[in-house]
């Protein structure tokens, strides 16, 4: 359980949740993680996408009654925010010191060591999908599963690349100015973006840039994966390239009609019945399965093969699976 010592507690009075965070010292910086619910319960950490922390990145899918009463009935919340992202983040001066994506792979461990916290249920969304992806290759022994939004697997493109670069620029040049912001709505087709230091989004956008390509490993990579990505978003090939790298017999799609990169917003709901049966296959589950009225899923939305035990418990199967959405 976490020392007390080597961290500090904060309330997070504006969330109802009653979380605390803790800022957790690693070998490569300080780390936020915000933590919800029953330490006692199995663990779930989340990995947000570039310049989001868990509030901008999950807080739809956890403000959702049924997914937050899923998952927190199942699980203790590990919200771990990029270096630098948490709110009221002071600038971190980069000393001639960069981390790259390897290095905050490794910091998760060391978190999950400050928490006592063995194996481990991932949720990432791009950039941390990758960072996620990426720490499970890695620490194989430390990760149960792997629920990834919009994931990357491979090196940036030439044209990703120098927009990431032409943004790195003006990040570092001009702060966070309305061009920037303009190109990280396109990125997530929401309209989520507060302020942040833009020294810290340009340290987390120079490691991503350099990023290595994932593609080859990712077929030794045999915990359970269920992929969600939607139609709109910039990232949907990508998503398609990794489900086809991963090993047939333990990953899932699931398509989003009428949704960008971030299904964890836009559309929380379509996650729910998902979720749900890839839970059941790790024993995890509620006592019924009950869809809101409010919701755009039935389980007839969803191709039955997903519904599958054989799919979405021991064995899972590669199949693309479109939930359409009237908008």
């Amino acid at each position: 359980m976490a020392d007390s010592s080597d961290s500090v507690s904060i309330d997070m009075e504006s969330i109802s949740l009653g979380g605390k965070e803790y800022l957790v010292k690693t070998h490569h910086g300080t780390v936020s993680v915000a933590v919800f619910g029953d330490q006692d319960k199995p663990a779930l950490i989340t990995y947000p996408d570039l310049a989001l922390n868990h509030i901008s990145c999950f807080q739809g899918l956890f403000f959702c009654p049924e997914a937050s009463s899923l998952l927190l009935h199942n699980f203790c919340i590990y919200h771990i925010s990029p270096p630098g992202h948490e709110f009221g983040a002071p600038p971190i001066c980069p000393k001639g010191f960069m981390p790259s994506v390897e290095d905050l792979a490794d910091q998760i461990v060391e978190i999950l060591n400050f928490f006592g916290l063995g194996a481990v249920m991932c949720m990432g969304v791009t950039a941390g999908a990758y960072i996620l992806t990426l720490f499970a290759m890695k620490y194989r022994q430390r990760v149960l599963g792997l629920i990834l939004i919009s994931p990357l697997c491979r090196a940036p493109s030439w044209t990703e690349w120098l927009l990431n670069k032409v943004m790195s620029n003006l990040l570092y040049f001009y702060g966070m100015c309305g061009v920037v912001k303009e190109l990280l709505l396109k990125r997530y087709f929401s309209k989520l973006l507060d302020e942040r230091q833009s020294i810290n989004i340009w340290q987390f956008l120079e490691a991503m840039n350099g990023r290595p390509d994932l593609s080859e490993g990712l077929r030794k990579l045999h915990c359970r994966s269920l992929i969600f990505v939607g139609e709109n978003s910039p990232f949907h090939s990508e998503a398609l390239h990794m489900t086809s790298k991963l090993d047939r017999r333990y990953s899932a799609l699931v398509e989003v009609q009428a949704c960008g990169s971030m299904v964890t917003e836009e559309q929380p709901h379509a996650m729910l019945i998902p979720i749900e049966y890839f839970l059941t296959g790790y024993g995890l589950y509620r006592a019924t399965l009950s869809v809101s009225p409010r919701s755009p899923l039935s389980p007839s939305c969803i191709s039955p093969e997903l519904l599958s035990p054989e799919s979405m418990g021991l064995k899972l199967k590669p199949i693309k699976t479109r939930i359409s959405l009237e908008v």
